[in-house]
């Protein structure tokens, strides 16, 4: 559509200069040579009014114009200028045996002539920019960028024109592949990766020394998201690519063979159902003690990754009891362990039940000790035997008591903490764990003299 523009254009222009130019000039000749020669311009009027002549004449005009026009003796318009930006460079030299640093990827041509071959250079399909270093050998280089176009009457600059590049000699170096998985967290929560495989766990870089220098490792990236099926199951990923980074993580531009590499993903739903226990934070009201502990779910089906779950053996919940004065249901969020990425069920109905509390006092109970480095050091008794040993008197529903009196060394674990201690003799606090959360325990002495001894 501009094409026809333009040619419909330059004809008016050309009608508008004959007229201007020519028409009206013989015209006002004819009508003075008229007036001088009454009879003759009569002659030439009629000769003038007839069809053919005019036809004739407007022939011999268009093809003289058409001439001035063609050897530039009349020129209709001004030079303009077109910039075509971004174009990409092809450079020619050997990859397999160089490395070439500071080549532009795009450069940028500014075209000068008249506005018609500029329409049709711009059509043009094909703007062939290229830089040749075929013949050049490592070293810092000064080359010209070429731009291959057939313009025909139209100027050109480029932009870089000319550039300064680094050659340097092609190495290769072989490194171990690891695989880094890409949106892990768009698999269902239930789900897991289990394994990847893949073929080879070696892959050759190549580039210039000092940018192998740089490669900390090479890492298959496996795009979760890539997946056709993310259900249970093993499903092959194709094409996967391989990418080079330094030690800071940011990417080396160094050739990587091979480029990509398939692997095999294999999902899994690793999962284990455990005991809810809830254990009660702090005292309740004076003179009651907690008879019954109940929820309505008794245990939870976890899901994570083997490893996790190996680890687990009950989901701990914890209940604030403290001055609690009477029977209370507690609705409570299901804390998810370290490794577990989904639970059955997330929320519990906790009821606890109050009666009145009675005390009951349990003797001669050793104490255990803990985190003492035993490497180095062990307890002496100060006192003899009975100096490991202490009583801890129970406080709750008798009901509870009497549950576990029979068995109490079973279910009643006095300890000391001796993190961070060394050789010599301390006083230390007695704290008391106990099986039964419904029951308070109370150590005595609260405190044991010890002593340690150097191996």
């Amino acid at each position: 559509m501009k094409l026809f523009k333009m040619i419909k254009n330059f004809f008016k222009n050309i009608a508008r200069f004959i007229d201007r130019k020519i028409i009206l000039p013989i015209t006002k000749l004819i009508v003075v040579i008229t007036k001088k020669y009454d009879n003759s311009g009569k002659k030439i009027e009629n000769w003038l009014s007839k069809r053919n002549t005019l036809l004739f004449i407007s022939l011999i005009l268009a093809l003289a114009v058409f001439i001035l026009i063609d050897r530039k003796i009349i020129v209709f318009t001004d030079s303009s200028a077109e910039l075509l930006q971004d174009q990409p460079v092809e450079v020619i030299y050997n990859e397999e045996a160089y490395v070439v640093e500071g080549l532009p990827e795009t450069v940028d041509i500014t075209l000068i002539g008249s506005k018609t071959d500029l329409y049709v250079a711009k059509q043009s399909s094909t703007h062939d920019v290229s830089i040749d270093l075929s013949g050049l050998k490592a070293g810092t280089h000064k080359v010209n960028v070429d731009y291959n176009q057939n313009t025909g009457n139209i100027k050109y600059t480029v932009n870089p024109g000319v550039v300064t590049v680094v050659i340097y000699p092609k190495v290769s170096e072989t490194k171990t592949l690891s695989v880094d998985i890409l949106n892990q967290d768009s698999l269902d929560s239930k789900l897991a990766i289990d394994s990847i495989d893949y073929d080879t766990d070696k892959v050759v870089i190549k580039g210039a020394e000092h940018q192998l220098k740089n490669v900390a490792e090479v890492k298959a990236l496996v795009d979760i998201d890539n997946l056709v099926s993310k259900e249970a199951g093993k499903t092959t990923l194709t094409d996967v690519p391989l990418k080079a980074y330094d030690k800071e993580g940011e990417i080396v531009d160094v050739e990587i063979v091979p480029e990509k590499i398939d692997v095999d993903v294999t999902i899994s739903s690793p999962s284990k159902t455990l005991p809810i226990e809830v254990k009660p934070i702090g005292n309740v009201s004076f003179g009651l003690g907690i008879s019954d502990i109940s929820t309505n779910v008794n245990e939870v089906t976890v899901y994570g990754d083997d490893k996790s779950l190996a680890d687990l053996k009950s989901i701990p919940i914890e209940i604030d009891v403290n001055n609690l004065k009477e029977n209370k249901k507690y609705k409570v969020e299901i804390p998810k362990p370290v490794g577990v990425k989904s639970l059955s069920t997330n929320n519990i109905t906790v009821d606890v039940t109050l009666t009145e509390a009675t005390n009951a006092k349990f003797e001669d109970i050793k104490f255990r000790v803990d985190n003492l480095d035993t490497d180095k050091y062990y307890i002496e008794p100060i006192d003899g035997e009975a100096s490991t040993q202490v009583d801890v008197t129970v406080k709750g529903a008798k009901s509870v008591i009497d549950s576990i009196s029979s068995k109490y060394k079973e279910y009643i674990y006095p300890y000391i903490d001796l993190s961070g201690y060394t050789e010599g003799t301390y006083e230390v606090e007695v704290q008391v764990d106990g099986l039964e959360n419904r029951l308070e325990y109370v150590a005595n002495p609260k405190k044991v003299k010890i002593k340690i001894v150097k191996k």
